[in-house]
């Protein structure tokens, strides 16, 4: 007997997506974690006229301590370019591992528009804030030496995550996600998560947008915080995830899997809207 399903995995990820927008963060090119392969085979099958690239594209941290720069991460920049001379409007907005992008925040390069932040709106006419967000993570603006040392232990984290999940394919097991696993459930991690997305939820009202759509805390998220819808990107490095509008003003979380090139859309405004 035929697998249905596997065949309607194969055939969603084989076809063209097209959308009103795309908005991606947390490449994080120059780093070993970072998932170029997956991106790029995002992109071949997910289209838009306007793409946000939402921060820590580049990972200037690392690039420090040593260049890592393979053929991928080169097709990564080669392929966004391509977009932009066939007319797409792409618009980066530098967070913090590519700060220092910011200096050149107003100013257009090659078609790229680089803002320090920007705002998008929906198909509904509603506004929606976009920026990076590591502006209200209270660690990287006030012990920015503790956030070295926090990507340290991300680092190793990641580390230890390959090497598990090697293992885990040969038994024939899913991708499984420390980093994930401890952000819902450790405690202060919950709880800084919820505070990072009701300062960003506050900052949207503060702009007059209806909701906001950032990156930083590589955690995807798409939710109602009181009267501001928060949406967060994830990122490229574990999850591998975007966010897309649908020309019917539809936000959608699209989790890439790096392994199988099978696309699954997740949370929907729409079923936020429903749900409220």
């Amino acid at each position: 007997m035929l697998d249905t399903r596997k065949d309607a995995s194969e055939q969603m990820s084989a076809e063209m997506q097209r959308y009103r927008a795309l908005f991606i963060s947390d490449i994080h090119l120059g780093t070993k974690a970072c998932q170029a392969e997956a991106f790029l085979d995002f992109l071949k099958t997910h289209r838009a006229p306007r793409i946000y690239l939402v921060g820590d594209i580049v990972d200037f941290w690392r690039i420090r301590r040593g260049v890592y720069w393979p053929q991928s991460h080169n097709d990564v920049f080669q392929k966004l370019l391509r977009q932009v001379r066939k007319g797409v409007e792409l618009i980066y907005i530098p967070g913090n591992h590519d700060e220092a992008m910011r200096e050149y925040c107003g100013s257009r390069f090659g078609g790229i528009a680089i803002e320090r932040q920007t705002v998008h709106i929906g198909a509904d006419g509603r506004r929606y804030l976009i920026m990076h967000g590591d502006e209200f993570d209270v660690v990287v603006r006030y012990a920015k030496w503790l956030a070295f040392l926090g990507d340290w232990g991300y680092v190793t984290a990641l580390w230890f995550n390959t090497h598990l999940n090697v293992v885990r394919r040969r038994f024939g097991m899913p991708y499984w996600s420390l980093s994930a696993y401890l952000k819902h459930k450790v405690k202060r991690a919950v709880n800084y998560i919820g505070e990072f997305e009701h300062a960003l939820a506050q900052e949207a009202r503060r702009n007059g947008a209806q909701g906001v759509i950032c990156g930083h805390i590589h955690h995807a998220a798409m939710r109602q915080v009181e009267d501001v819808v928060y949406i967060n990107t994830g990122d490229w490095v574990e999850s591998c995830t975007a966010v897309v509008e649908t020309e019917e003003g539809d936000f959608q979380i699209i989790r890439w899997n790096p392994h199988t090139g099978v696309r699954q859309p997740e949370t929907s405004s729409k079923e936020l809207e429903a749900a409220a």
